[in-house]
């Protein structure tokens, strides 16, 4: 975990609702800002900081040039390529209050536990219906555990289905006993088996978070929880021959028998820029196209031979 990361009361990215691909039936997602990975190719690159961010996005920009007028820090150029020094940026939100476009925009605001609850029991009907509920997901709902425990306490309360998704860095202890009770699925992201290409990549080493599935793996087998181990597949780093087939092996020997694997998506680079992260990947173009099903096609097969149902 970064230091200063964890607050009491996290920030959150937003409330999205009517999501049909972050579980079963229709759902919200509660999306946290901060994460104790910082993975190159985040498809949520907003959410690694639990600090709050201002983003620009060029095509909403009318070029008034009013943002600019009003910023006490002169943090603001048509000459920066990301638009904003974020060096000199105080975050007053000046800009972003006076930008009659929304081409400046707050990245983070914090709401309680009782907001959120209201938030997203306006749509319990269609979770009642589709078999539905809410999801956390970030960033890492994990890295604030005192607080998702209190949201899911409350979401039980009212009969709504949980999930949670998670990088799998938290506090195992800590999320046994104030956490898991209150959940009904697990999304485990397990996204390499190398601990050093995991470090590479990530920031962070992976034995904590193998560990911590293996231990939610025992925990839960036998159970009304679902835990689903889950890999995104990037170009070059995770969806190697020898990562699949590590990570197939992984599982196998855990008597895991479904797991998941998450296309890549390269909407992500978008959003990063807009944050002002420069790419971490200049000039590879594969990570500017959606993959190809051929690929898609190999990677399954580790996990096909394994038994592991996809």
């Amino acid at each position: 975990m970064r230091a200063g990361q964890k607050t009491a009361t996290p920030l959150i990215l937003e409330i999205r609702g009517n999501s049909l691909d972050d579980g079963p039936g229709i759902r919200s997602v509660v999306f946290f800002k901060g994460c104790p990975l910082s993975c190159a190719w985040c498809q949520n690159p907003e959410g690694k900081k639990a600090v709050r961010e201002i983003a620009f996005d060029a095509r909403e920009c009318i070029g008034c040039d009013t943002c600019l007028k009003v910023c006490p820090e002169t943090a603001l150029s048509r000459g920066d390529r990301y638009f904003i020094d974020r060096t000199r940026c105080s975050l007053c939100f000046r800009c972003v209050d006076a930008c009659p476009s929304g081409a400046l925009s707050r990245v983070g605001r914090e709401m309680g536990v009782g907001e959120i609850v209201d938030a997203v029991m306006k749509d319990k009907p269609f979770y009642d219906t589709s078999g539905g509920g809410v999801t956390l997901s970030g960033g890492e709902p994990a890295l604030f555990l005192d607080f998702t425990a209190e949201l899911l306490v409350r979401l039980k309360a009212q009969g709504v289905h949980t999930l949670l998704e998670t990088c799998g860095a938290f506090d195992m202890g800590k999320f046994e006993s104030a956490v898991l009770p209150h959940l009904d699925t697990v999304y485990f992201d397990i996204k390499l088996i190398d601990d050093g290409a995991h470090r590479r990549y990530t920031g962070a080493s992976n034995g904590p978070i193998l560990a911590n599935f293996r231990t939610l793996a025992g925990i839960t087998r036998g159970t009304s929880v679902t835990v689903l181990p889950r890999t995104p597949l990037i170009p070059g780093i995770t969806d190697t021959d020898e990562n699949m087939e590590g990570i197939a092996a992984f599982l196998a020997e855990l008597g895991v028998r479904k797991a998941a694997l998450m296309s890549y998506n390269p909407l992500w680079r978008a959003k990063a820029e807009k944050i002002g992260i420069d790419d971490p990947f200049p000039g590879d173009t594969s990570m500017t196209a959606w993959m190809d099903p051929a690929r898609l096609k190999r990677c399954r097969e580790p996990f096909i031979n394994a038994g592991i149902e996809l």
